[in-house]
């Protein structure tokens, strides 16, 4: 195949976002800086506009040039930066752009994104297309998790993740920003899922040491509640990744205490929620502190520092999950079954409450339900009926539980519940769930249907 032709196929995979055929077109030696026949830029240009920040890695991986002059004087990673995505921006930043910029080209890049950050997207739209009216704004996700608010005015679209970008670029560009400004940055807007939120506590994650963990361990004592559940949430991503570290005894230690003082329900759960990720002598007895908080946030977290005590569970703690078990809240009840589904003592009333959860309005919960019914030691005919039942959901995750659950249990129904699951599309090649259906159609000498890596719910 030529050059041209390789290329011809390699802005069509881009610009269907086929980020396999863009792999493998730029293995057969497709040039990575091709340009968009209908445009005349390099087709990293259009994976940006599109915000395609899977079939940008790969066009940088196979060497694109992020930095190339366009026409307008900008470049693929200016436009990166303007789009607003912290996802598409990281994926176009390239290696060491600390050494591969110079001064004067890195000091632009911040000095923008500050600007865009400061302004906020809708003024900048604003004052680029001179549009006046109102802006259409939608919540999209940015990358795998997190969410970011998505504007569009005068033909052009940006996304607010500017607050994320000038924090990675802080970060790469080896700038040691004052925590203090970064917790603000964080928690202007104060969810755990947005792209700004989450790009802080990484950046404070890369950054630690004994000062920046003291300085932010510091906004625990702050007025804003928004502060001291940045702090918390923090400390439940250390106690997640750093587990092991000399500093996680400390760390559990200022949980346990903080626990015992703070007055905010949402904080106090987040502070319980880390906890919750921590080896500490108290375990037990702070869950039991908070098992009838008033708070039904408390209550849920209360149950998951139960449950995460790895001391012999007491009467006291028992008799708090039965009770939880019962609780008003459907989502402390099902934190409070995981727990009871481990306790010999408490399987039946889990199981019986689990059955009911599936069987109520609670979709939301329902992959929750299916995956603590499906691991669930309990072999009774009723959870196995609540796991055929939910061979019905509309989500695919929830029939793949459901599924897998009846296949641990050798259930005649497996067989249909396979058929039942639907294709699962790309990412369950080498899920344990899969496997363990591969192995019961194997040992049952049925003919491998579950389409794994193409298709929808």
């Amino acid at each position: 195949m030529t050059g041209s032709e390789l290329d011809r196929r390699l802005v069509s995979a881009v610009l269907s976002g086929d980020t396999d055929a863009v792999r493998d077109l730029l293995h057969e030696g497709a040039d990575p800086n091709a340009p968009d026949p209908e445009t005349g830029l390099p087709v990293l240009c259009a994976a940006v506009a599109a915000y395609d920040e899977t079939v940008a890695e790969a066009l940088m991986d196979g060497g694109a040039d992020p930095d190339r002059e366009l026409p307008d004087g900008s470049a693929p990673l200016w436009r990166a930066l303007d789009s607003g995505s912290p996802a598409v921006f990281e994926s176009v930043l390239g290696k060491d752009p600390l050494l591969r910029l110079p001064e004067q080209e890195r000091e632009r890049l911040l000095a923008r994104a500050r600007s865009w950050y400061e302004t906020g997207p809708v003024e900048g739209l604003r004052r680029r297309t001179g549009a006046r009216g109102p802006a259409v704004s939608v919540r999209v996700t940015d990358g795998d998790y997190d969410w970011v608010d998505q504007y569009a005015l005068g033909g052009l679209v940006v996304r607010a993740g500017h607050g994320a970008i000038l924090t990675v670029l802080e970060w790469s560009f080896c700038i040691p920003t004052p925590v203090g400004e970064l917790i603000d940055r964080a928690v202007r807007i104060p969810d755990e899922e947005h792209v700004d939120w989450s790009a802080v506590w990484l950046t404070l994650l890369e950054r630690h040491c004994e000062e920046v963990l003291s300085a932010t361990l510091a906004h625990r004592d702050h007025p804003d509640p928004r502060h001291r559940r940045f702090v918390a949430d923090y400390l439940r991503v250390r106690g997640i990744v750093a587990c092991d570290s000399p500093s996680a005894e400390r760390e559990s230690g200022i949980l346990a205490a903080w626990a015992t003082r703070e007055t905010d329900g949402a904080v106090l759960a987040k502070v319980l929620e880390a906890f919750a990720e921590y080896e500490h002598p108290d375990m037990e007895a702070t869950g039991l502190r908070h098992a009838a908080h008033p708070d039904p946030r408390v209550r849920l977290c209360a149950a998951a520092v139960l449950d995460a005590s790895k001391e012999a569970r007491s009467p006291e703690a028992r008799a708090a999950l039965l009770t939880l078990l019962g609780d008003s809240d459907a989502r402390v009840r099902l934190e409070a079954c995981r727990a009871g589904l481990r306790d010999d003592a408490l399987l039946a009333p889990a199981a019986e409450e689990l059955v009911r959860l599936a069987e109520g309005p609670y979709e939301e919960l329902r992959g929750g339900v299916a995956e603590a019914l499906a691991s669930s030691r309990d072999r009774t005919p009723a959870v196995a009926d609540a796991l055929a039942a939910l061979l019905a959901d509309g989500n695919r995750l929830v029939r793949l539980e459901a599924a897998y659950g009846l296949a641990l249990r050798d259930d005649p129904r497996t067989g249909e519940a396979i058929e039942r699951v639907g294709p699962l599309g790309v990412g369950f090649e080498h899920d344990h769930r899969v496997n363990a259906l591969w192995d019961w159609n194997r040992d049952n000498n049925r003919p491998w249907r579950l389409s794994v890596g193409a298709g929808d719910a």
